[in-house]
């Protein structure tokens, strides 16, 4: 009988220590987490993508949301799920999640998304505007936060005076605060959006994106209030966090890797093509969101039984030595085709093309203005958020040239 593990309380400062040694043991290992949770760890590529498509896994919170205070040692891990806030895609199956996809798809184009990106190309160059040559700033809080949070909040027509709320709910619901902060942000979070779901809904429709969303028709069939409010605020959160956190871990990568950085300025051309390598290398989600087996499952000669909590690491997936040679290391001219940072299957990112985007548009315009950026600290120094989801920096304080 195999040990159960207890990952160490530093984890997420260095997770892919963790996962080769458990990835090297094999592809699934049932893990006590750092607070307490118990649940199978997925680490191998070809498992990974497996238990992201298995029917058997579910990814509905109504009836699985009660696994994790069966399965949490600590209390305060044991988080009641605020109900207006999480009726969305990521958290529903077939036929639900279907439904709500297909609605959403319809307002989220690939034409509209494109033709964002002369608004996104000004975001950016309006920030980077006010940097000057010598400051030392911190690159999150001055450029990689304000870039997507003033897209998306252009989006869904949100007043971007209201951004740093936003930053301040979306941390504590991400991360391991306390159950009355996060009972405190989900509240926040939700009044404001349903004030602003409700006036969308009462004006006339027009051709933005949420109102595109709030007025989406499929034969008859439409978004509810309550689904309108989790929708947002979905699209609110994974459509910052996701790239505030892509810019950060690239640009760290590539300061800590000086002859990565020379190519890219010698050929910035490389760029996009090199963003599938900084979300194979570093992606933005450490594991993927809630999932848990409705039966017996086996991945890779390991079986994991019904009624357990199975999480996929999307960044230990994507250094599987088995799929990519010299998995651990920064490559941009590598094709990195094929990895999980943006998921696998039906729930695919749905905002992938805009993420891309705005890292493309970010990291191209910042080497353009700044060719001699540099680390104003020990990447050793540098701390990472307390959250077994997201992969990102507290801060990055970087040295402007």
């Amino acid at each position: 009988m195999t040990t159960l593990t207890r990952l160490p309380a530093d984890y997420v400062q260095n997770p892919h220590e963790v996962h080769d040694l458990l990835r090297a043991e094999g592809p699934v290992r049932e893990v006590i987490l750092p607070h307490g949770l118990k649940a199978w760890l997925v680490t191998r590529y070809d498992e990974a993508k497996i238990a992201l498509t298995d029917p058997r896994v579910s990814k509905n919170v109504q009836t699985g949301g009660h696994l994790m205070a069966k399965h949490s040692t600590q209390t305060h891990v044991r988080r009641e799920i605020e109900p207006t806030l999480s009726v969305h895609m990521l958290n529903m199956d077939p036929p639900d999640h279907t439904r709500l996809r297909k609605l959403v798809t319809k307002a989220f184009t690939a034409r509209r998304i494109e033709l964002m990106r002369p608004r996104v190309q000004e975001i950016a160059a309006e920030l980077i505007a006010k940097l000057n040559d010598g400051d030392e700033v911190d690159l999150l809080e001055a450029f990689a936060f304000p870039l997507p949070i003033t897209v998306i909040c252009e989006l869904l027509g949100i007043p971007i005076d209201n951004r740093d709320d936003f930053r301040e709910w979306s941390n504590q619901l991400l991360t391991f605060g306390t159950p009355e902060q996060v009972k405190a942000a989900a509240g926040a979070m939700a009044g404001f959006l349903f004030q602003h779901v409700t006036a969308i809904a009462e004006a006339e429709p027009n051709d933005t994106f949420f109102s595109a969303l709030v007025h989406a028709d499929d034969s008859g069939d439409r978004l509810s209030t309550e689904e309108l409010i989790s929708m947002a605020f979905l699209l609110l959160v994974a459509g910052h966090e996701t790239t505030v956190n892509l810019i950060g871990n690239a640009v760290l990568s590539l300061l800590k890797n000086p002859e990565q950085l020379q190519i890219l300025k010698d050929r910035p051309e490389l760029i996009p093509a090199s963003t599938e390598e900084f979300l194979r290398l570093e992606g933005p989600v450490n594991v993927a969101t809630f999932r848990y087996t409705l039966e017996p499952v086996e991945l890779g000669g390991v079986t994991v039984p019904a009624d357990e909590i199975l999480m996929v690491s999307l960044i230990a997936a994507n250094r599987d030595p088995q799929r990519y040679e010299n998995a651990g290391q920064l490559d941009v001219t590598r094709s990195a085709q094929g990895h999980v940072a943006f998921g696998h299957g039906i729930h695919f990112c749905l905002g992938a093309p805009l993420a891309r985007l705005e890292f493309d548009v970010a990291l191209t315009q910042l080497l353009a203005r700044f060719p001699n950026l540099a680390l104003a600290a020990e990447p050793e120094t540098l701390g990472w958020r307390d959250s077994t989801l997201i992969r990102g920096l507290h801060t990055l304080p970087v040295r402007l040239a």
